[in-house]
C-alpha cells in the first residue's frame, strides 16, 4: 500500500517561500507519477505541478515560474518550492500519486492521498 506524508507547510508573508516535502512508500516513484495538489476554502481541489517517472515535470498556469516539483528517489521524497508566494496560494496542499495519468492536473486521476499540509499566505 503507497502512503504518503506531507511536511513543510505553515504561515509566511506574501513573497515568501516555502519548501513542501512528501514522504513517500519505498520503491512508489518506480512505478507511479506524482503531482501536488491543493484546495482552498470553498474551492474544488485543483493540480498544481506533476512529475514523470522520467523526471519531466507539468506546472498550472498559476503557479509557472514560481513553483518548482522535484523527487529524490534515495529518499523517497517529494518536494514542492514555492517562491513569491501571494495570498492566492493560500490552501491545504496534498501529495499524489497515479500509475497510469501521469502529468494530469486532475485529482480525479490519482489513486493515492496524503493528509495534506496548510499553506497561509499573508498581505
Amino acid at each position: 500500500e503507497v502512503q504518503l506524508v506531507e511536511s513543510g507547510g505553515g504561515s509566511v508573508q506574501a513573497g515568501g517561500s516555502l519548501r513542501l516535502s512528501c514522504a513517500a512508500s519505498v520503491g512508489t516513484f518506480r512505478s507511479l507519477c506524482m503531482g501536488w495538489f491543493r484546495q482552498a476554502p470553498g474551492k474544488e481541489r485543483e493540480g498544481v505541478a506533476t512529475i514523470h517517472t522520467t523526471g519531466s515535470t507539468n506546472y498550472a498556469d498559476s503557479v509557472k515560474g514560481r513553483f518548482t516539483i522535484s523527487q529524490d528517489n534515495a529518499k523517497n521524497t517529494l518536494q514542492l518550492q514555492m517562491n513569491s508566494l501571494k495570498p492566492e496560494d493560500t490552501a491545504i496542499y496534498y501529495c499524489a500519486a497515479t500509475r497510469y495519468y501521469c502529468h494530469s492536473l486532475v485529482s480525479g486521476r490519482y489513486n493515492y492521498w496524503g493528509q495534506g499540509t496548510q499553506v497561509t499566505v499573508s498581505s
